[in-house]
């Protein structure tokens, strides 16, 4: 049996949390009923990387306990999550269990991987239930809290229906398996569809001040009350942080150049819940701080709007 974990609540007066006196993350009202802080946690990295070495277990697990320590208490994760010796949903359990009741734990489904990391396909609509019960079982709840269905690659989902994949959500919504619905990798069409079906939470895409071109969904998002929740928001997938107003300004505040990428989506839009992901104790350290990090009107004109 799981021994019980006691975490600090994000203002509970932690020299690395907010307090009533310190600038922080602010906090979103997530379907309009969870409130969760606007600075959360990715656990995508905490299996270790697919061609690199074994994962550490200890190490991952106090990465995820220090997490909820620092404040986040919103947690991406997914059971595609994985690398060959760990899995990202297995670590949370391990680390978190039995959760804490302020914690809100998203996952995704819809992409197929195998056991050599290939995202080979999209789920079928009749392949969605299993997906979801696999996520239930690994993490060892009975309901999730928010489900995304995920759409295509990296590149962007392709334009085609997604009605039928998530109406299969939907009904799982209605028997009890899922709070809160999402979606991921959407055009704002495909959201437009999604809505047309069941209320969505959340949108999760790619995102970042490097990386603009989804800016008019942030903006609709924010419009309709629906969180925005950005991958690739320090940078992944091939996009380094370099540029040069952006130096400028981590130079003028004394801060990392990924705690400026953080505190500019904060900064934003009112939609945007951060979800930057690590498997480093040191990384997450100095990602919950950026959510104490104000950026004023000169550093987000100088960071500017691209897309």
């Amino acid at each position: 049996m799981a021994s019980s974990k006691i975490f600090p609540t994000p203002d509970s007066g932690s020299p690395s949390t907010t307090t009533g006196t310190t600038p922080g993350p602010g906090v979103f009202e997530l379907g309009g009923t969870v409130t969760i802080p606007r600075l959360g946690f990715g656990a995508m990295q905490l299996p270790g990387r697919w061609s690199g070495p074994a994962g550490d277990t200890a190490k991952a697990v106090a990465v995820a306990r220090r997490a909820v320590e620092l404040g986040a208490r919103y947690i991406d994760t997914a059971a595609f999550y994985f690398s060959p010796t760990h899995r990202a949903n297995d670590l949370l359990r391990e680390a978190l269990f039995p959760y804490p009741p302020d914690v809100t734990i998203a996952t995704k489904v819809g992409p197929l991987r195998d056991e050599t990391g290939e995202m080979y396909a999209e789920a079928r609509p009749d392949q969605l239930r299993g997906e979801v019960e696999r996520n239930l079982e690994d993490l060892g709840v009975d309901t999730l809290d928010l489900v995304h269905l995920r759409v295509g690659r990296l590149g962007g989902g392709a334009a085609e229906p997604i009605g039928e994949r998530f109406a299969v959500l939907a009904a799982l919504r209605e028997e009890g398996l899922i709070r809160q619905l999402g979606v991921s990798n959407v055009t704002s069409g495909q959201l437009a569809e999604a809505r047309s079906i069941a209320p969505v939470a959340a949108v999760q895409n790619r995102f970042g001040v490097l990386d603009q071109t989804d800016a008019a969904l942030v903006d609709e998002c924010a419009d309709a009350g629906i969180a925005y929740m950005p991958f690739f928001a320090l940078g992944g997938g091939h996009t380094d942080l370099c540029e040069q107003n952006l130096r400028k300004v981590s130079e003028r505040h004394g801060a990392t150049v990924h705690q400026v990428a953080i505190a500019w989506g904060l900064a934003r839009s009112p939609s945007i819940v951060q979800i930057p992901g690590t498997a480093s104790l040191a990384h997450l350290e100095e990602n919950m701080a950026a959510g104490r990090l104000v950026l004023d009107e000169d550093d987000m004109a100088l960071l500017g709007r691209r897309g």
